[in-house]
């Protein structure tokens, strides 16, 4: 089994529910308590060790390559003004990875997103983590796919149980559970009606692949808007080899949508250990 070393990163999107934030600024770069949404991306893929890291990108994304690139005039001004936790912090964050950065010129789907990385992928399986779905975990949610993909060699989603009246928001799999209790995806359906969903299991912005992946994306017909579906090419996969799907453990957020960001910042700002006392009772005294 070749080594899973490889992510992408798609962020090409526009991020129209956050307009007019988003106008001039990156969604991957909406702050959640003090970092941005592809910092904690990144970092997660890091633990679970992917440091290969790709982010494809679209127009008026600089501020994301900027981020993740060494600043030498703040460093030293930092380094200068005695600020050396701030200095150690940035240092970090411009060294943490090599990031290499591929364009998506159109608007054409996820799959489209997945499929600009392949020549940089190659025959290699690979991680696919969407920023605005923040799970957090002492266990990175990276890391809970990468125990089943080297366990079987096989292609991993991660997952969540949903409400019934929310099964129409996500891609929902049906599935048979495996002796040993690991759930093998049968077939896949894009935001159901909650009568026809075939379970309550939806996928969730984690996935791991085997290289088959790319060249079924090669094939997928564009669906509503010409966009080629990465859900397609996960079912048409699941057809042909086995993909599994992981319940993830951890406190997961839709920071994609304003009301998920907030919770975000709400109750990470809560949890944080410098902030964390001072925002509650900020909080409080607000109430």
């Amino acid at each position: 089994m070749r080594p899973l070393n490889k992510i992408i990163f798609p962020a090409a999107g526009m991020g129209t529910r956050f307009l007019p934030a988003t106008k001039a600024s990156p969604k991957e770069m909406l702050t959640i308590v003090d970092k941005p949404l592809i910092q904690y991306g990144v970092e997660e893929a890091l633990a679970a060790g992917m440091d290969q890291i790709i982010i494809v990108t679209g127009r008026g994304k600089r501020a994301i390559e900027d981020h993740f690139d060494i600043s030498a005039e703040l460093e030293a001004n930092l380094k200068s003004a005695g600020k050396s936790k701030l200095y150690k912090e940035v240092s970090r964050v411009s060294r943490m990875a090599e990031v290499a950065y591929v364009r998506q010129k159109q608007a054409l789907g996820l799959g489209h997103a997945v499929l600009c990385a392949s020549h940089w992928v190659g025959d290699e399986p690979f991680g696919v983590s969407l920023a605005d779905e923040l799970i957090v975990h002492d266990i990175p949610a990276m890391q809970q796919l990468r125990a089943v993909h080297e366990q079987t060699g096989c292609s991993v989603l991660g997952l969540i149980e949903v409400p019934a009246e929310q099964v129409s928001r996500y891609g929902i799999v049906d599935y048979v559970q495996e002796e040993g209790g690991l759930l093998r995806l049968t077939d896949m359906v894009e935001k159901p009606a909650a009568e026809a969903a075939p379970s309550r299991l939806a996928i969730v912005g984690r996935y791991i692949f085997t290289p088959a992946l790319m060249n079924l994306l090669q094939h997928v017909q564009p669906g509503s808007g010409g966009e080629i579906q990465l859900t397609d090419a996960i079912a048409a996969l699941s057809r042909q080899e086995p993909v599994y799907g992981v319940l993830l453990n951890g406190q997961r957020f839709d920071a994609g949508t304003p009301e998920g960001f907030l919770k975000a910042n709400a109750i990470l700002g809560l949890q944080h250990k410098e902030y964390g006392a001072a925002f509650r009772q900020a909080l409080l005294d607000y109430l």
